[in-house]
């Protein structure tokens, strides 16, 4: 199983310019992935702005976006924009994609958190005409430079429709950040409707979870506030499941090995720079 890990783009109040010294590391440090996560209205770092920076300062280290709220977007900017940075990278780049369920990050006229399902339907269909080069706005000339790519894409989500939709558009499904027993039963349905679509081989699977190696609780303190709109109790048991020890961090490796991820990316819970070789040193 590989293992990558997350960019502290949506710690509350990160300091910016930790980010594209955290991708360098990351990349030195030998991790497969970095990962970024998806928020509009909170007091972070934009992830396609996050995946920029990477871009910029890496050279073979995998980008991922775990998740990208797609729907919040235009759908053409937002095919531009991860061209752009897939183009700056030089290939490296996976799109994850979610639908979202806060409504504070629709901050678009007309880009409401209603009929978000058909909505991303219609908006993967736009985001593969403009990787493939065709024009848009009435214009000749398509919306991205010769030599774009489609970018592969990964879901996640619970609902049927979500899990059609990764064996219709997706190379593969993401996990939710709960204990790897709660992530079998998704990576089961994953695998299911990767059949029922009749796909061959199997789909990529990725989890993930949080860790804070050198302040753990102000990393539970973070976790909790960023998921705080879900309520007290399911806010202070997804920042409860963060990794906190060498144990704790193995022992996640091991469960997620066990129930069969291709990668596992640890998300941040601060923006510890130390962090990053705290953790390479112990799953690397």
């Amino acid at each position: 199983m590989k293992i990558g890990i997350g960019l502290p783009n949506q710690v509350r109040d990160v300091t910016p310019t930790v980010l594209p010294r955290w991708a360098a590391r990351a990349e030195e440090a030998g991790f497969s992935t970095l990962g970024t996560v998806g928020r509009i209205a909170y007091p972070g770092v934009l992830d396609t702005v996050a995946l920029a920076a990477a871009a910029a300062v890496t050279s073979r280290i995998g980008l991922f976006s775990n998740v990208m709220l797609a729907p919040v977007w235009p759908p053409v900017l937002l095919a531009k924009e991860l061209a752009g940075i897939d183009g700056i990278s030089g290939g490296r780049l996976t799109l994850g994609v979610g639908i979202g369920g806060r409504e504070d990050d629709f901050v678009v006229d007309g880009a409401g958190p209603r009929g978000l399902g058909k909505r991303l339907d219609h908006d993967l269909g736009v985001y593969r005409s403009v990787w493939g080069g065709e024009p848009v706005g009435g214009g000749a000339n398509p919306a991205v430079t010769p030599g774009a790519r489609q970018i592969p894409m990964m879901f996640g989500g619970f609902a049927p429709a979500a899990l059609a939709r990764m064996a219709e558009w997706g190379e593969g499904y993401i996990g939710a950040s709960m204990p790897a027993s709660m992530v079998a039963q998704s990576f089961d349905g994953a695998r299911a409707a990767w059949k029922d679509a009749g796909r061959a081989g199997e789909p990529r699977l990725v989890a993930i979870a949080y860790f804070a190696l050198g302040d753990t609780e102000q990393g539970r303190r973070n976790v909790g506030d960023y998921y705080g709109n879900l309520g007290e109790e399911m806010a202070g048991g997804i920042a409860a499941g963060l990794h906190g020890t060498a144990e704790a961090v193995r022992e996640a490796v091991r469960a997620f090995t066990e129930i069969g991820a291709d990668e596992l990316i640890f998300n941040p819970g601060t923006d510890d720079l130390d962090d990053v070789a705290r953790l390479a040193e112990l799953v690397l």
